[in-house]
């Protein structure tokens, strides 16, 4: 380390410094009688070395110190722990793994060091002997992500990826950016195999039960020209239905599509299983699920407008586009009103209603007495004085027959739901809408989510704004005007996204049922892989919903065979989730139950256990993957038994040791060890004239 003084005056001020030491020293011990002269000197000399050190310090000078460290590089053996590595048999991978010790140790013998990574994220530079080609999948790309943030900073220089290529789960590896070399290590078989393989399974998420939807399947065959198989579609083991398909080429591809009627209720699962043929290489790949949610019947929004409008339709458009919701529009000019809200329904829109005509004040009243949520839409027809009194989200003070033309400006603050706040600036440059000119007063528990906007001045007044702490639900969009919104939205982007995205987001907001469930016992996430644990969280609560604890909880587990498993355990404070391993793959449901303050609550629910198993449906390996990422981030490409070559080539391509410098600046009077000097001197010369017998 090197250290040198920094002057932020002139280097001249140190012989004043000093020079006024000697004054203050020769006046204050020439005359002194009661010390020798040499005792008179000594003082003299610690009097004036204490005065200049003082004096240099206020001079404030700095000290610069330059430290510089050596970092040996470093290179990291990836090693593509997937289970596929295993398909060439387990000699080959223990001759692997002695080769690449061998290898570590050649590295580290040239003054490297060597560390090891896997797809074991929680593993760290494990030793290449434990590694257990054990896993499910193979995402070298998040891989290679990992090594690139872990050693930022360190002078990483090379990085080995052992891998047969196969990348099943996130994006190709290829295209990423590394700031390393990377040489890649093929182990593998890339000669394609005679094999049929069911590559994917296409289904829609949800369906409606009794309702027909389809399930594709794409299967693929290699080496079986002029031969046919039996695609079978199962659930619960039984075959719903199945289909031949003929296989012309020598790689073909075909799709197969069943139409089920959903029957039952729930999450269901369906199995498509390839028939295998003889000689296949493999029929682990031959099957695969879908998993389908059967729910009973969509939200039903009922839409009740003073008259035709082409808001009316505007919001017809943006509710239909959701799959979840069903629509019924009815028109207090024209359709009986006695037949009105007749029919259930689950959330209510009110356009212009009430109005001022009177016609429809008896309808809106026996809707609302339902107490569903129900969303105002305000325009030049609305009884604002009676819209006051019946509900609880926006009171307006407005003035009969007059109108504000008005945009909108999104509510920043707003977060009880989620928007694109910079998407949302488009709201600004669309045409103005009419909304009734007033006072506007939000009631207490309301959030505001659009405001008026006047030109380029932005209000205070609300234009969209919705309550979720009422007895009854509600939001009020206070414009008229919404299509030609939508119409101009289009215009500028070629889309209809952001004013649906807004309306559909509220109509949710105040359509979502409260929980008020005293029990409350869930997974963690709807769907596991076969090989993690299900984990369920567990909440309980007092009658003012307090979380409460120590709540002796049953849990049943039926599979879809009706096999149930059983289990009891106790929540405490520190941990509240209760775990569960070794469950196969299918639908389960769930049944929780307990006695909470004495009264017994039970839950219910579903969740999937997948297998996730994604090494078996390709077997072959990609070492033209492997040249590519090689040859794109400075590295050579070697098959498993040319370690030797590599070995070579990296003593011949040794990286330099990095050096790093690091220089600091710190002021002279900070250092701790000039205070000590300090009083040092401070405290011999007062010890000193102590002893000699004067102060």
């Amino acid at each position: 380390m090197k250290s040198e003084f920094i002057f932020q005056s002139s280097p001249w001020f140190i012989l004043l410094c000093l020079l006024a030491g000697g004054i203050y020293a020769f006046i204050l011990y020439q005359n002194k009688k009661t010390f020798s002269p040499l005792q008179n000197r000594v003082l003299a000399i610690i009097r004036g070395l204490l005065v200049s050190l003082l004096a240099f310090l206020l001079i404030n000078p700095l000290l610069r110190n330059n430290k510089s460290t050596i970092e040996k590089p470093t290179v990291v053996l990836a090693v593509d722990n997937s289970s596929s590595m295993t398909h060439g048999g387990q000699a080959k991978l223990e001759a692997l793994k002695k080769n690449l010790q061998q290898l570590k140790e050649s590295i580290e013998a040239k003054g490297a060091s060597v560390e090891i990574q896997s797809l074991d994220e929680e593993t760290d530079n494990q030793n290449i002997s434990d590694i257990k080609f054990t896993k499910k999948r193979s995402d070298l790309s998040q891989m290679l992500a990992n090594i690139k943030s872990s050693y930022e900073g360190r002078n990483l220089t090379d990085v080995i990826l052992v891998s047969d290529g196969i990348a099943n789960e996130g994006i190709s590896p290829t295209y990423g950016k590394y700031n390393f070399n990377i040489h890649a290590v093929g182990l593998g078989d890339t000669t394609q195999k005679r094999d049929v393989k069911l590559n994917a399974i296409y289904a829609n998420r949800i369906a409606y039960l009794s309702n027909k939807f389809p399930i594709q399947a794409e299967v693929s065959s290699y080496g079986f020209q002029g031969k046919s198989t039996t695609v079978l579609l199962k659930q619960a083991g039984n075959v719903v239905d199945k289909q031949v398909v003929s296989f012309e080429k020598q790689d073909d591809l075909k799709q197969v599509t069943f139409y089920v009627t959903a029957q039952q209720k729930g999450m269901q699962r369906f199995t498509v299983e390839v028939v295998p043929l003889n000689a296949e290489f493999s029929t682990k790949n031959n099957a695969k699920d879908a998993y389908i949610d059967i729910v009973d019947g969509k939200e039903k929004v009922l839409l009740v407008a003073l008259a035709p409008h082409p808001d009316v339709k505007a919001l017809k458009s943006i509710i239909e586009k959701n799959d979840l919701y069903e629509l019924t529009i009815k028109i207090v000019q024209s359709d009986d009103l006695n037949q009105i809200g007749s029919q259930p329904f689950d959330v209510l829109i009110l356009h212009q209603l009430p109005d001022i005509y009177g016609m429809g004040g008896n309808v809106v009243s026996r809707l609302l007495a339902q107490g569903k949520p129900t969303l105002f839409v305000l325009g030049n027809q609305t009884n604002i004085t009676s819209f006051n009194g019946m509900q609880q989200t926006l009171s307006i003070a407005a003035q009969a027959g007059k109108a504000d033309k008005v945009t909108a400006k999104f509510n920043n603050n707003f977060n009880l739901f989620n928007l694109d706040g910079d998407k949302l600036s488009l709201l600004e440059r669309l045409p103005p809408i009419l909304a009734p000119f007033g006072d506007y007063k939000p009631t207490a528990g309301s959030e505001i989510i659009l405001y008026q906007r006047v030109g380029s001045l932005t209000t205070p007044k609300p234009l969209l704004i919705a309550n979720t702490t009422s007895a009854r639900k509600s939001a009020v969009l206070a414009g008229e005007g919404l299509w030609l919104w939508r119409l101009e939205e289009f215009s500028l982007t070629d889309k209809q996204e952001i004013i649906d995205e807004v309306l559909m987001k509220t109509l949710q907001l105040i359509s979502v049922k409260d929980d008020k469930r005293k029990l409350r016992v869930y997974p963690i996430s709807p769907d596991f892989s076969i090989d993690e644990k299900v984990i369920f969280e567990n909440e309980a609560y007092n009658d003012i919903y307090e979380r409460i604890y120590n709540q002796d909880i049953k849990l049943d587990i039926t599979d879809e065979k009706g096999k149930v498993r059983s289990f009891s355990y106790t929540t405490t404070k520190d941990n509240s989730r209760f775990e569960i391993t070794g469950l196969p793959e299918g639908v389960y449901r769930y049944k929780a139950s307990t006695q909470v303050l004495g009264k017994g609550e039970i839950v219910d629910g579903q969740f999937i256990v997948r297998n996730t198993d994604l090494e078996n449906l390709n077997t072959t390996a990609d070492f033209n993957m492997l040249r590519t990422l090689a040859t794109q981030n400075n590295g050579k490409f070697f098959v498993a038994n040319q370690l030797e070559k590599l070995k070579d080539f990296l003593s011949s391509n040794k990286a330099p040791d990095k050096v790093t410098s690091v220089e600091e600046m710190n002021e002279f009077i900070n250092m701790k060890w000039v205070f000590f000097v300090l009083l040092l001197l401070a405290t011999v010369e007062w010890g000193v004239r102590k002893y000699l017998g004067s102060y």
